[in-house]
């Protein structure tokens, strides 16, 4: 396994290399100017131009620019926002962090601790009204855009009822919609799941010995059928922890939540190439551990599973 994990971790670095380089030259590539957006509409000679080329390095070429940032990081410096008065990087992505942790750590356990009991239980009683009900309310979970879901709700919650703060995050009060909006299409997906593995599993030839053997149903469904059935949700589980972004950057910016999604998003607007270059590459890092972490977490619920 040791040499299974080291293989993985060289196959990250490369992966984070080539990311980190692809989303440079992308940012690069973008059209406008940090620069320009730094001066504004103020009035700046043509020398006061080159000034601000040279201090951010932008009158060199893009590798050299990359090289640069790349040395940088060997000494925890992700580097200075360029559009926000030179605020530094690791705190503007360690402040965003916390909200963004807090708010799907919470949508996460929610979706979890509903998810797969009620996918096992769908599955277990098959075709009886439990079973179509959770189906059609996963369907409509994951069809309905959760962008959409939060307006309905920031209008029925906030606006006409008044029990619920629109945006912010200054109250515990301020998490329950975000929450439950991230939760839905999380218990949609990971129910259906659940479901489908579990189903799969109780035609196994295991299930049907255990059974035969006079074991209790509770103890065939706990110790067989949904330790077996976890393999195929833990995967996705994974997947979802690993790009946390994707789901939250629009309820982010929908409830105005002050997280990595929407920090990523104003700093692409704004081109702060710094920002964005280190969000990426904070969560490329974390899309490689999890996967990692994922793989080895086989091992634990699934004895067969062995690395070589």
């Amino acid at each position: 396994m040791l040499t299974y994990l080291i293989q993985r971790l060289l196959q990250g670095v490369v992966v984070v290399f080539i990311v980190s380089v692809l989303t440079f030259a992308v940012m690069q590539a973008a059209p406008g100017s940090p620069r320009d957006l730094m001066v504004g509409q103020a009035y700046v000679t043509q020398e006061q131009l080159d000034a601000i080329d040279r201090k951010w390095g932008f009158d060199q070429p893009w590798y050299v620019q990359y090289f640069t940032w790349v040395g940088n990081l060997g000494s925890g410096d992700l580097g200075t926002s360029v559009v926000r008065t030179g605020e530094p990087v690791s705190s503007m992505i360690l402040n965003a962090a916390s909200f963004t942790l807090r708010l799907n750590v919470a949508s996460f356990v929610i979706s979890l601790a509903i998810a797969i009991p009620v996918g096992v239980i769908a599955a277990l009683r098959r075709y009886t009204w439990f079973d179509y009900g959770s189906m059609i309310g996963s369907t409509i979970g994951i069809t309905i855009p959760n962008y959409w879901i939060g307006l309905m709700a920031i209008v029925i919650f906030s606006v006409k009822l008044g029990w619920l703060p629109p945006y912010g995050a200054d109250s515990w009060r301020s998490y329950i919609l975000p929450v439950i909006i991230l939760s839905i299409e999380e218990v949609a997906a990971l129910a259906r799941l659940t479901r489908g593995a579990t189903i799969e599993v109780l035609s196994q030839d295991y299930v049907t010995t255990a059974r035969a053997k006079g074991l209790a149903e509770r103890a065939v469904t706990v110790r067989h059928v949904v330790r077996n059935a976890l393999l195929p949700v833990i995967t996705v589980i994974g997947y979802r922890i690993a790009f946390i972004l994707s789901g939250t950057i629009v309820v982010e910016t929908v409830f105005a939540w002050p997280g990595l999604g929407r920090l990523f998003y104003d700093s692409i607007v704004r081109l702060d190439y710094q920002v964005v270059q280190a969000i990426v590459l904070v969560l490329t890092t974390l899309i490689v551990l999890v996967n990692i972490l994922t793989d080895l977490t086989y091992a634990v619920i699934d004895p067969r599973v062995r690395f070589r």
